[in-house]
């Protein structure tokens, strides 16, 4: 995987380039775009003075929705390998006992 030529994204009335793959440009520029709303979201509706803050609150703000989403993929994960589980349970009864299943 190369880096591919650099990428400009604007954020804070900024330009950056970047150097990307060409098959991750598309996800950078979507990335970049939903910092540049959350630092512009932050900076119009908070007291937060500075760039190095503004940051800081928009990375956390990132970081806790991430984590939280994850969390919620953990927890499905298990409600779906304990549901499979089950499945595979009876499935295996089923078998032993010659029965037919309903699903």
């Amino acid at each position: 995987m190369s880096a591919g030529d650099p990428v400009s994204v604007q954020i804070l009335d900024k330009e950056y380039l970047i150097a990307c793959p060409p098959e991750e440009q598309e996800d950078l520029q979507r990335a970049a775009t939903l910092l540049n709303q959350r630092l512009r979201q932050i900076r119009e509706h908070g007291k937060v003075m500075g760039t190095e803050r503004l940051v800081i609150m928009a990375a956390l703000n990132m970081a806790n929705e991430l984590s939280k989403i994850a969390s919620r993929e953990e927890r499905s994960t298990a409600e779906l390998g304990a549901r499979v589980r089950g499945m595979r349970e009876r499935v295996e009864r089923a078998l032993v006992h010659g029965q037919q299943l309903e699903l």
